[in-house]
């Protein structure tokens, strides 16, 4: 009896679909079910190829380290980092030759990041293979995560 239920379980993991690595979309950036808490953004990060996967393990393990309770999201294929539901003050973008991360409210930093967008409160930081100021990042982190961030 026991031989027949070890061969059906067997047979059943067999049957069981493998499970798929995610999609990389353009430029390595994984493509990622949208998605709440610390799950999707894990998930996110395992997918990431190459020595990018360093810097978005980094930029996550800095950013919950600056910010207690920080709320997490995957939206838009892209890490979302936020104090409040709903409210996300940070998020990166993984390219080929670099890693964006956006500071929602950046215009308000001190220093800002350099990177400018088209809407004049948003700033971008680009993080190039072994370039990540770690040091000057966690202040952003810390200064971003008290203002009021952006609803999306």
């Amino acid at each position: 009896m026991a031989k027949k239920v070890a061969k059906k379980v067997a047979k059943k993991a067999a049957k069981a679909p493998a499970k798929r690595q995610p999609k990389l979309l353009s430029g390595g950036n994984p493509q990622i079910g949208k998605g709440y808490g610390d799950a999707p953004v894990k998930a996110y990060i395992a997918a990431v190829p190459g020595w990018q996967k360093d810097i978005a393990k980094r930029i996550d393990a800095l950013v919950v380290k600056a910010v207690p309770g920080v709320k997490k999201a995957v939206k838009w294929n892209s890490p979302f980092y936020g104090v409040e539901e709903g409210r996300w003050f940070l998020c990166f973008h993984i390219f080929t030759r670099y890693v964006k991360v956006t500071f929602f409210d950046g215009a308000d930093l001190k220093p800002p990041p350099e990177s400018k967008s088209k809407y004049p409160q948003v700033r971008y930081y680009d993080i190039h293979e072994g370039k990540f100021d770690e040091k000057q990042f966690t202040l952003w982190v810390k200064q971003a995560s008290k203002l009021p961030g952006e609803k999306i």
